[in-house]
């Protein structure tokens, strides 16, 4: 095995330490999960496709302990972990045309298929214990009067169609491995994601919602995102499909009056609906449509939110 970027071989671990293969670990989530994953002294596999590239997020010298994997070395990754977090996927908040669409889906299918291979074809002592494999929100379809909790069936659009066909790919895993597939909502923070694109335009005066503003917006502060997956890597109860966003969401207007609240701006410039259709096309149903979805399993098992409203998660992010 010739990983790069440090290596944990040899190194004994203990009890409590644990190693986690991650693909999308470049990602505004990734990036995240790998710093809180070192933080707590656990080994971290950056599942790439590109060296270099994951090298650029993760130099060797701010991250020795990170060890990166290219495709041919995943296998022996893999094979080495205590969990795998799946997280690739092509970004989907840009103008679809059909070779983007196609990526989209291929690039969430391709991924987790491999991994998911990589796992059911590894002796059994050889399997990681759990895979958690991300999903999204649209997998419900939108809805401006319908709540959404994990009983409720999937959409008939395009994303609700990815989504389903991402969550199958990851269901082909060997039963012996604990699968937890997260349907993730909006996910808030200032390194990436819609929050970080919404704040110039607020700072400068011009920010607002985008169509009517009717929209559901179901978000989610970043610190309750990785204590989500940090919970279900290691909480054996967490199994099966997940809501993850705040227990309190919000329709985009609202959302948008409490980010210009806290940034001292106000929301007042609505951005037409025909606009973003022009723009993105079909694409601009990402950020026209919404659902309410609810997080009710990982509140059955106890789960306690850090920032269960809005302006609480607003606050932090942006004054903290």
């Amino acid at each position: 095995m010739s990983f790069s970027g440090g290596s944990d071989s040899g190194v004994p671990r203990k009890a409590n330490e644990m190693v986690v293969s991650i693909t999308g670990a470049t990602g505004f989530i990734g990036k995240r999960l790998v710093q809180r994953l070192l933080a707590d002294n656990h080994g971290v596999h950056v599942l790439t496709r590109s060296r270099s590239s994951a090298l650029s997020v993760f130099p060797v010298e701010e991250f020795p302990k990170v060890v990166i994997a290219e495709e041919l070395e995943w296998k022996d990754s893999i094979r080495t972990s205590t969990a795998v977090v799946n997280l690739a996927g092509q970004h989907i908040t840009t103008r679809w045309t059909p070779e983007v669409k196609k990526e989209i889906k291929d690039s969430r299918i391709r991924t987790t298929s491999k991994v998911v291979d990589i796992i059911n074809s590894s002796p059994d002592e050889c399997r990681p214990k759990v895979l958690i494999s991300s999903s999204a929100c649209g997998y419900y379809g939108t809805s401006e009067t319908l709540t959404f909790d994990e009983q409720s069936p999937p959409g008939t659009d395009y994303l609700a169609e990815v989504c389903r066909e991402w969550e199958e790919a990851a269901q082909k895993v060997n039963t012996n491995v604990r699968l937890v597939v997260f349907r993730i909502g909006v996910v808030l923070g200032l390194e990436g994601g819609a929050l970080a694109s919404m704040i110039p335009a607020f700072k400068k005066y011009a920010g607002g919602p985008m169509g009517t503003g009717n929209q559901w917006f179901p978000w989610i502060h970043m610190d309750d995102q990785i204590d989500m997956i940090l919970e279900a890597i290691s909480n054996p109860a967490y199994t099966g499909a997940f809501n993850t966003s705040a227990p309190n969401p919000v329709r985009l207007s609202e959302f948008c009056t409490h980010l210009g609240s806290v940034l001292g701006r106000p929301s007042w410039l609505h951005i037409p609906s025909f606009f973003l259709r022009f723009a993105l096309k079909e694409g601009a149903y990402v950020l026209l449509e919404g659902q309410n979805m609810v997080p009710k399993k990982v509140m059955e098992l106890g789960y306690v939110f850090k920032y269960p409203n809005v302006k609480d998660a607003l606050t932090e992010i942006c004054r903290g």
